[in-house]
């Protein structure tokens, strides 16, 4: 069995100071995949035994970036989806193994006034493309903030949101379509009408304590690997950020 989580950390400098390696020697994953890292290369030296690190950093200062810690070492690592439009925020790393791609993305978000929104559907075309190459050689996980709540169930307050970033028609389409493309929700696998079970929280209005969150942080396989599935988490417990980790269980 592989354990897998996946964090946007909103800035790992700041998650540090907040217990972010408490959690990481306690979860004792395999895989650890954060987004939204803030950071710049050579400005963060961290220390985690016993694991390969690959960081993969947006040109813009203290925006976006990706990281991936194992312990198991990839047969190969690829940064980006080789489209330059796309590539200069950090917000993907594939690790290949033997038997499948791991992929963390931060994708990015339709802005305020849904400024990006026409980006983000490119973006969203782009990735898909990308993910099915690779599934065409092997299956693929793929975890990561999508930054889109998929069904009203994923998020506290679906009618007041339904034209806000994260909850257009048009991202939710995105995603039904990656999920029809031959990928599977994790989390809605195993708990399809699980309600209130939200990845991220507005640091306003007490969203947090009050449980008004969003669902945004996934873990997708590739279908032919839901057999291979144990269990699929979320760490709404775990603080530090204004996420939570997502974990996956899965017989790789």
């Amino acid at each position: 069995m592989i354990k897998m989580i996946s964090w946007n950390v909103n800035g790992i400098r700041a998650c540090l100071k907040k217990g972010f390696l408490d959690y990481f020697n306690e979860v004792d994953a395999d895989v650890f995949c954060i987004q939204e890292t803030k950071l710049q290369e050579g400005i963060l030296e961290l220390e985690l035994e016993g694991y390969k690190q690959y960081w993969n950093y947006a040109k813009r200062k203290g925006y976006s970036g990706t990281g991936v810690f194992v312990k198991k070492e990839p047969l190969n690592v690829e940064y980006g989806i080789g489209i330059e439009e796309h590539d200069q925020e950090g917000r993907v790393i594939t690790l290949e193994y033997e038997g499948y791609f791991l992929v963390t993305v931060y994708t990015p978000n339709s802005g305020k006034e849904l400024v990006r929104l026409d980006y983000r559907m490119k973006w969203e075309d782009d990735f898909l493309k990308y993910l099915k190459k690779l599934d065409e050689v092997k299956p693929v996980v793929l975890c990561g903030d999508l930054n889109v709540a998929h069904k009203e169930i994923d998020l506290k307050n679906p009618s007041s949101n339904r034209r806000n970033a994260g909850f257009t028609d048009e991202e939710r389409e995105k995603f039904q379509v990656l999920l029809d493309s031959g990928f599977t929700d994790t989390f809605r696998y195993f708990y399809p009408d699980k309600e209130g079970a939200y990845t991220w929280w507005s640091y306003m209005f007490n969203a947090r304590s009050r449980n008004a969150g969003w669902r945004i942080d996934y873990f997708c396989v590739s279908k032919r690997l839901e057999d291979k599935l144990i269990d699929a988490q979320i760490h709404s417990e775990v603080l530090g950020s204004d996420h939570c980790p997502v974990g996956l269980l899965i017989d790789l």
